[in-house]
Formats: C-alpha cells, sequence, structure tokens
C-alpha cells in the first residue's frame, strides 16, 4: 500500500506540474485572467487564473490511474470502496464547473451558495453526513432534518473559507496542503485506505501547481481551485467522520482547517459589527492587515504558512486524545488567535472592546449621569448664588471632569456691572490653571428659557487613557438652561449675589 501511495503522489506532482504550464500558457493567449481592480487586488499585472484545472486533472488522472490498475490487480481494491469515491467525486466536479463557471462569467453569491448546497446534499444523501456533535450535545444522533443543514452548513463553509484566503500568491493552496497532509494522517492511522489515497492525490496536485502559484506567482488558483480544494476536503472530513474516534472527527478537521476559519469568521463578524453586507470585498483580510504593518508579499505568505503549520501540528495531537492534550490544545490555538487578532488592530473589535469596557463601568457611568441629573433637580429651586455654588461643586466633585470656569454676565437691565468675577474649580491643588496640563475643554453658553445668556461654563478633562464616564449629553442638554435660568433668579436680584469681597478664591480644591 505504501507504494500505492508514492506512486499516486508521484504522478499527481507530475500531472500538475505539467499542466499547470499548458493551462497558464492557454489561458495567457486566450485573455482569460484576472485584471488588478477595485483596490483590493494586491497583483499589478492581468495573471490567468484558471490554476484550479491543473489540480482537478492531476488528481482525475491519479485516481483514474488507480481504478485501471485495480482492474489489473484486483488486490488494490483491498479495504477500499470505489462507490465511495464516487460520492465524493461527482460532486466535486459540480463544485469545479461551478468555480470554472465563476472564474469566466462570475458567479453571484447565491447561485454559488446554492449549487455548493446541491453539492453538500449529495454528499448527504452518500452517506457523508453529521450524524451528531457529542462535543455539544452528548451521545445524541441528530435525525436527517438536523444533520443535512449542519451537513450543508459544514460544507458551504468551508469550501467558501479556502476561497476567502485566496487572497496572496501562494496563500489557499499552501494552507490547503497542511490541511491535506493532516488528512493523509489521519486516514492512515484510521485505516481509511480511499481517505488516504485521496488525501495524497490532492497532496500531490496542489504541489505540482504551487512551483507557479508562490510569490511571484505566474497563474492564479482561482475559484476552480479554491472551492475544488476546500469541498473536497470538507468531504474527506465527513467521510473520516465515519470511522475516526469521536474527538478525532469532531475536532481534528476544526484545527486543521484553523487559518480559513478563522479568516471566514472575523470576515463575517467585521462586517456585521460595521453594518456591512457580509458578502462585500475589501481589503481588511488577515493577509491585508499584515501587508500593511509592513511586511513584504512573500514575507506574509511565509508567516501565514507557519500559523497553518502550526494548527496542523496541533491538530495531530489529537490523534492521540486525553483530557490533558484538548486542554493544552485548546488554551495554545485559543490564546494564539487572541493575541493574533489583537495585533491586527481591527477597528471592529475595538469598538466591540470599548462597548465591552463601557457595560464594566455602567455602575460609575449611572452615579455620574445620577450626579448630574440631581443638580438639574436642585438648580430648579436654587434660590441665592452659595447654593448654586455648591451644586455645581457637587455635581462636578466626583464625576470624570477635572475642573470647570463658570463666567456670569450680566445684563444693562439688571443695574450691574457687565461682567462677575468668575467662579472657579478644580480637583487638582497648588495648580494656577489646568491648562498647564493638556486637556480638552467643553465650554457651554448658558442661554435661559427666555433666551437670555447669562454666561458661559466651561468643563475641563485632563486627557486620559479611559473613557469619559459620563453621558456628555447629560451635560449639554438641559443642564445648561437650569443653571442659566437659576443664575438668571440670582442676578436680577442683587441681594442675593455675594458681595466683592466675599467671592471666592480664583481657585477652590476639590476637598475644601
Amino acid at each position: 500500500m505504501t507504494f500505492l501511495f508514492l506512486g499516486i503522489f508521484v504522478v499527481s506532482l507530475i500531472v500538475s506540474f505539467a499542466a499547470t504550464r499548458q493551462v497558464r500558457d492557454v489561458a495567457s493567449r486566450r485573455g482569460w485572467v484576472s485584471l488588478p481592480r477595485d483596490g483590493r487586488h494586491v497583483h499589478d499585472s492581468p495573471l490567468p487564473r484558471l490554476g484550479g484545472v491543473a489540480i482537478f486533472l492531476a488528481f482525475s488522472l491519479s485516481l483514474i490511474l488507480w481504478l485501471g490498475l485495480a482492474v489489473l490487480y484486483p488486490r488494490l481494491l483491498e479495504g477500499l470502496a470505489p462507490a465511495t469515491l464516487l460520492r465524493i467525486y461527482v460532486p466535486a466536479c459540480l463544485i469545479f464547473c461551478l468555480g470554472i463557471y465563476d472564474d469566466l462569467h462570475g458567479a453571484s453569491p447565491w447561485l454559488k451558495f446554492s449549487v455548493q448546497g446541491i453539492a453538500a446534499t449529495m454528499l448527504f444523501v452518500g452517506g457523508m453526513r453529521i450524524l451528531d456533535l457529542p462535543v455539544l450535545f452528548g451521545a445524541h444522533t441528530f435525525p436527517w432534518f438536523v444533520g443535512l443543514p449542519l451537513t450543508v452548513l459544514w460544507v458551504v463553509a468551508i469550501t467558501n473559507a479556502f476561497n476567502l484566503i485566496d487572497g496572496l500568491d501562494g496563500l489557499a493552496a499552501g494552507s490547503a496542503l497542511f490541511s491535506t497532509v493532516v488528512f493523509f494522517v489521519v486516514a492512515l492511522v484510521s485505516h481509511s485506505w480511499l481517505g488516504s489515497l485521496m488525501s495524497v492525490a490532492l497532496a500531490g496536485a496542489i504541489l505540482g501547481f504551487l512551483r507557479f502559484n508562490f510569490n511571484p506567482a505566474t497563474i492564479f488558483l482561482g475559484d476552480s481551485g479554491s472551492l475544488f480544494i476546500g469541498f473536497v476536503l470538507s468531504a474527506l472530513a465527513l467521510a473520516g467522520a465515519q470511522k475516526a474516534p469521536t474527538l478525532v472527527a469532531v475536532a481534528i478537521p476544526v484545527v486543521s482547517f484553523g487559518l480559513p476559519i478563522l479568516e471566514t469568521l472575523l470576515s463575517i463578524m467585521r462586517r456585521l459589527i460595521s453594518g456591512r453586507p457580509v458578502f462585500t470585498a475589501d481589503r481588511e483580510h488577515i493577509h491585508h492587515k499584515l501587508l500593511q504593518m509592513g511586511m513584504s508579499h512573500r514575507q506574509v505568505v511565509i508567516v501565514l504558512y507557519a500559523v497553518s503549520a502550526l494548527f496542523a501540528m496541533l491538530s495531530l495531537f489529537l490523534l492521540w486524545p486525553t483530557g490533558s492534550t484538548l486542554g493544552l490544545v485548546l488554551a495554545v490555538v485559543g490564546t494564539g488567535i487572541w493575541l493574533g487578532v489583537q495585533h491586527l488592530n481591527y477597528l471592529e473589535f475595538g469598538e466591540l472592546r470599548r462597548v465591552a469596557m463601557r457595560t464594566m463601568e455602567q455602575r460609575q457611568i449611572v452615579i455620574n449621569n445620577l450626579a448630574i441629573r440631581r443638580a438639574v433637580e436642585e438648580l430648579r429651586v436654587a434660590s441665592d448664588f452659595d447654593q448654586i455654588r455648591s451644586i455645581l461643586l457637587a455635581a462636578f466633585h466626583s464625576n470624570d471632569f477635572d475642573a470647570f470656569e463658570l463666567q456670569l454676565k450680566s445684563l444693562a437691565s439688571d443695574g450691574l456691572g457687565e461682567t462677575h468675577k468668575p467662579f472657579h474649580w478644580t480637583k487638582f491643588q497648588h495648580i494656577v490653571s489646568i491648562s498647564s496640563l493638556p486637556s480638552w475643554k467643553l465650554s457651554l453658553d448658558l442661554i435661559t428659557t427666555s433666551n437670555k445668556r447669562r454666561g458661559s461654563l466651561m468643563v475641563y478633562r485632563v486627557y486620559s487613557q479611559r473613557g469619559l464616564q459620563l453621558d456628555v449629553n447629560l451635560v449639554t442638554s438641559e443642564f445648561p438652561v437650569v443653571l442659566a435660568d437659576a443664575l438668571d433668579r440670582v442676578l436680577t436680584n442683587p441681594g442675593l449675589i455675594p458681595a466683592a469681597g466675599q467671592s471666592d478664591p480664583p481657585y477652590l480644591a476639590a476637598n475644601l
């Protein structure tokens, strides 16, 4: 069996290498090329994008060779099931044709999903299906109307995941190669000879194509290649799940597909958070982010190869599942994903972080908001300047502002001077002016309900990494009007204004 696997691999490799060169030349002559457009492509010149044709031919001819040899040497069929091969190969051909159509004419997302759903249903009918999810639901076996949607979801998700990471030379094919090697090893351990045979044939086809697809590429994988590879790998995972132990069947495919699954989840989450259509294209994929960080094209691909290799290695640890092994793998994968996403600096996740922090700080926000609301109610009945001053001090003493300055303005009809001495407050002692610190200022004009200007209130806050724990609209909406009305009552009654000698010092510290 070893010589059969080796022979199939070599044949697939040679056929893929030769076919890729021919497909590249024919596609270039006929104008079947990918043009750089939409600002999201990283290549500068038109390149043929039908590399999937070479992979499909190599994969198909390798399997045909095996079937031909099996006719001459029936013992080659021992432990292998040609009928199962057809149950995978026929829907895979349907996916390949979809990819060809998309490469040449362009297919809408709904057409892609419809055809992929049909192909996934063909796998389900052929016996390759998700029967249970013991990690979540124990040993309970799903009825067909639950298993079918789960199977379709798995196949469509993995098929499009490899299509989604096909944005740099050699990235999707290289990542798929690592996953294919994992499936070959798992199939050998599980004595799934058909899975081993198909995995080794696909690995040879991908490796032969990579000679022309690695940076600088002379041909692209195209949807015909990325969709075909993703579909075959998703089908092999389903086929292997019928024989492998529960944990191996569920966890190994998920971990080995780590990079494309992560890219898919990030893309969906980013677009949902930012309110954009899920199917829209952008330049915020993982490889785009790494390019923006200053890495070269080739460096990004090598880094992501290393990530794919790490996922592949961790998935193989699960061949010997124990509590400690599973915990270690999950810890490494979870920590790596968390750190990686943090360094990519996605704005959407930064906003989620801000909202989470805002939620954790909600108690203090409520306290600060209530201080302003309470001040509004007390200002409505304030009858002299001392009361206004005490209300302002109480409102701003414990919240997130660091200082305020109240400027009073008299009207000619008041019979008073034009402007009164300002009233200041700051949290900082021994500081002459908060302007000596880097800070921002919010200036509020105090306009009464009768449209009379009674001065201004300027609130200050020193720049800080921590967000403002206060709904600032409470300060900018009703509060200045109520304060202006209170000042209007005081300024129109000179007996309620403190004498000049009783005015406050320029700055009052918060603890006074």
